[in-house]
């Protein structure tokens, strides 16, 4: 008795993307390169600081000087991303003329952050391990952070309306505040960016900083909407902070 066998016949599994699918992937990673590469290069000065100096603690003022490049740079990016919902590829040159456009007004609206950053830290670490700090270490680390997430937020209001005033700082501030969630968030994200660049410095910048800026971008665009939409309510009367 002879038997036959008939040998089992596979389909071989084919990736089907589409033109579009496409363009949008290859869409988004230049959107990503282009957002790296602005910060990269904007903030060139502190990342040769911090690859040179394994314990920037101990230059506070230096550090802090340092620092204050970063309030551009985040305007810049959000502008150019913002920008990108128009043109998913904008041109490189966008960020840069944002950058140059931008500095100004932003420099003055992330320095006060930074200052309020700078005096909290440091009543912190000449209050650590007293009494004092004890009962002060949580209201001063809560100061902390949120002028940090209400300087990422100016900026990102900045890049809606280039126009500083109070009322836009105070904005970020309340938007910080009434939306913690993603306040928390966003710091997180931006905690966890700069851990991973510290840790493989190309690799890290070559990824990470388009990724995690694209998110905190939608992010504070949501918190500016609340605040835009809620405003506060005082005797009656409506007030839009974010509009001067």
């Amino acid at each position: 008795m002879s038997t036959s066998s008939t040998p089992a016949s596979g389909r071989r599994l084919r990736l089907n993307v589409g033109h579009d699918s496409w363009d949008l992937i290859w869409s988004h990673v230049h959107r990503v390169l282009v957002v790296n590469l602005g910060m990269a290069v904007t903030n060139l000065p502190l990342l040769l600081a911090l690859a040179a100096e394994h314990q920037p603690w101990r230059y506070p003022v230096f550090f802090g000087l340092l620092s204050l490049g970063a309030g551009p740079s985040l305007a810049a990016v959000f502008a150019y991303l913002r920008r990108t919902a128009d043109d998913e590829r904008a041109p490189v040159a966008d960020l840069f003329r944002g950058y140059r456009r931008l500095f100004t007004r932003a420099l003055l609206g992330w320095t006060p952050f930074v200052l309020l950053i700078a005096v909290a830290a440091t009543d912190l670490a000449a209050l650590w391990g007293s009494a004092l700090g004890s009962a002060l270490a949580p209201l001063l680390s809560v100061v902390i952070l949120l002028a940090l997430s209400s300087g990422v937020v100016a900026m990102a209001g900045l890049a809606e309306d280039p126009a500083v005033t109070r009322r836009t700082l105070l904005a970020a501030c309340y938007a910080s505040v009434r939306r913690w969630p993603l306040a928390l968030l966003n710091l997180g994200l931006l905690g966890v960016s700069l851990a991973l660049v510290n840790q493989a410095p190309l690799l890290g910048l070559a990824v990470v900083p388009g990724c995690a800026l694209f998110v905190v971008w939608r992010d504070c665009g949501a918190m500016l909407e609340s605040v835009r939409g809620g405003g506060a309510q005082r005797g009656g009367k409506k007030i839009i902070l974010s509009r001067p």
